[in-house]
């Protein structure tokens, strides 16, 4: 069984390097929780410089972070309306990090930290906890069993079956969004992990399809951040009330 191809990166380097080694075994273990923390470390640095001195004239870094942050809360706000303005800082630091992860991957001996599962799902997960604490905060928690249960009323309501299965439908649909929200992101970005890699072990006959390539892998990278942001804001949407989810829904 052959192993896929994959483009040579610097973390994997150092793990051969010091294959048979504590430290070794933690850099092949560890490799995509240490470009995760790279970029981290990336973005403190330049939001730390961007905002260091904040100007009434800004600098072009500062300008174009005041662009993203103008661009991220109306993208949220016109999805859930008014009330989203205090999720875009949650919705715009995931919609920056993923990016940024996707690409990585592009330079060279970097490796996507997105394109592990267990990245991908770990940022589900927060999604799914911040969305089920809104929900209770925003509903209660009678209200969110009544919006689990499909908001039963009049005759729906001295009903158990339909109530019941509507109730069955949404706890398994909340359940399987961080398995679908993670996998979708991991899977596009590992497919042009290994496109990319494939194409660059023709050596320099692949030099054209790798120029090519690169424009379609940097637009899914962009395109991936943000369907992963768009689903996210749907289901805060959704957690909100009835009458902002409905709008949500028309929106998505």
């Amino acid at each position: 069984m052959t192993a896929h191809p994959e483009l040579p990166d610097i973390v994997g380097f150092l793990a051969e390097k010091f294959q048979g080694t504590i430290l070794g075994d933690y850099l092949s273990l560890f490799s995509s929780i240490i470009y995760s923390l790279f970029v981290v470390l990336v973005l403190f640095l330049v939001l730390y410089f961007a905002t260091r001195k904040k100007r009434l004239i800004p600098g072009r870094l500062q300008c174009a972070i005041e662009i993203l942050a103008g661009g991220m809360d109306d993208f949220v706000c016109g999805v859930i309306g008014p009330k989203g303005r205090k999720y875009t800082p949650f919705i715009g630091t995931l919609f920056i990090y993923i990016l940024c992860m996707n690409i990585l991957g592009l330079i060279p001996f970097m490796k996507s930290p997105s394109s592990s599962w267990s990245n991908t799902l770990a940022l589900a997960v927060c999604v799914f906890f911040y969305v089920q604490y809104t929900a209770f905060k925003e509903m209660g928690f009678l209200g969110y069993i009544d919006h689990l249960l499909g908001r039963p009323r009049g005759v729906m309501a001295f009903s158990v079956f339909i109530p019941a299965m509507i109730f069955f439908i949404h706890l398994v649909a909340e359940l399987i969004r961080p398995i679908s929200l993670s996998l979708r992101l991991r899977s596009n970005i590992w497919g042009d992990d290994m496109l990319l890699a494939v194409l660059a072990g023709f050596g320099l006959k692949g030099v054209p399809l790798l120029l090519f390539s690169m424009p379609l892998v940097i637009l899914a990278a962009v395109v991936q951040a943000a369907v992963f942001c768009l689903l996210t804001t749907v289901y805060l949407a959704l957690a909100l009330s009835h009458e902002e989810g409905h709008k949500a829904k028309e929106a998505f």
